[in-house]
């Protein structure tokens, strides 16, 4: 437990910067899985208005340091790939 003043503030900041870290992740995962389900129904049109939903997601994660630059061009790809091979 912290004892000096600004280590009490340092707290309160870190808790309100971790809940919306948590619902950048959050809404992202959600998304990428709404393009998975869409995928597995092979419903294209489903999956390409997911895909764009996902990726705009995944991209204001990174923006705010969520998730890395590796693991947001690696999840658009494999995401964009999936939608691309459906038929």
């Amino acid at each position: 437990m912290p004892n000096m003043k600004n280590a009490k503030k340092a707290v309160k900041t870190i808790e309100k910067k971790r809940l919306i870290n948590n619902n950048y992740k959050a809404s992202m995962k959600t998304a990428i899985k709404n393009v998975e389900r869409a995928v597995a129904s092979k419903d294209k049109d489903a999956a390409n208005e997911a895909l764009k939903v996902a990726i705009k997601r995944i991209d204001k994660a990174a923006a705010n340091k969520v998730i890395t630059d590796n693991f947001k061009a690696r999840n658009k790809s494999r995401l964009t790939k999936k939608v691309n091979d459906l038929k």
